[in-house]
């Protein structure tokens, strides 16, 4: 489940999960986990049925790695030492999406740091034992204006993206039940929402084992010093790496990183921004 991202709304302990979600019944705190060989599920709230009907999704029991067969040493090792590894499945696509836009173009660590203040402020108390917070829901963040992003760390586009994806959040729901080709085309068609945002929602809300997100500032150089030990690529050259897998390339990225290989720093990271002046 590491892909989600832990936070107010995900905590992972020592073989268990305490995650908070928005279900179409409502929302929903639920607690997974294992025990002798098998996930126990607790849910509370109102969206507690669907969110222990979705807990075999979540947990990756739907993801399907059959005809992958890595030749590649690194991800065949990689791949023999894990051999539970499975893509998860939230369901959850507007709840995706938000921290998939506010990551667009800065680091990781103002999106993350974004993404926590505006569950905190915006979202609820998760039901359940656990002191979770639910992510604020389309309809709160339909009616949010701009500005109160700024706080936030965000400027007016991202705001505005995410405002606007609210107001047709069913659509993106929508998704859920599209065949994956047709899943990222609707995704990409929302104003805002590139190759790289579909990307990232389609391996998170929908489990996709082929989604490769493009323009991605570290991703490129990740994967080829993993597969070719080169420390710099670009974009053309990570999706050739990325050929021979097709169908898998989301399950060969996530083995990347698994493996914990990132390529070496040769310069300055990104800067830190403050848009709070926006």
């Amino acid at each position: 489940m590491r892909p989600i991202g832990q936070g107010p709304w995900l905590r992972l302990d020592h073989g268990e999960a305490w995650r908070a979600t928005l279900t179409p019944d409502g929302p929903a705190g639920v607690h997974l986990k294992v025990s002798k060989g098998a996930v126990d599920v607790e849910a509370w709230g109102p969206g507690a049925a669907w969110a222990a009907a979705g807990a075999n999704a979540l947990c990756g029991e739907e993801d399907d790695d059959a005809g992958f067969r890595p030749a590649h040493p690194l991800l065949a090792e990689v791949h023999r030492r894990n051999p539970g590894l499975r893509l998860p499945k939230t369901r959850a696509v507007f709840e995706a999406l938000v921290p998939a836009v506010l990551a667009q173009k800065v680091t990781s660590v103002e999106a993350h740091r974004a993404y926590r203040g505006l569950v905190q402020a915006l979202g609820e108390p998760a039901p359940g034992p656990a002191g979770l917070m639910v992510p604020p829901s389309a309809a709160v963040l339909a009616r949010t204006p701009y500005w109160t992003f700024h706080r936030f760390g965000v400027e007016r586009r991202r705001a505005e993206v995410i405002i606007r994806a609210a107001h047709s959040a069913r659509r993106l729901e929508e998704t859920v039940s599209m065949d994956l080709t047709s899943a990222r085309k609707r995704l990409e068609a929302f104003p805002g929402v590139g190759p790289w945002t579909a990307a990232r929602v389609a391996v998170t809300a929908l489990g996709d084992p082929d989604a490769v997100q493009v323009g991605d500032y570290n991703l490129p150089h990740a994967v080829a010093y993993a597969l070719e030990g080169k420390a710099r690529s670009t974009d053309e050259r990570m999706l050739e790496l990325l050929e021979p897998y097709r169908g898998h390339r989301a399950r060969v990225i996530r083995l990347i990183g698994v493996a914990g290989i990132t390529a070496p720093r040769f310069g300055p990271r990104m800067p830190l921004r403050n848009f709070t002046r926006d």
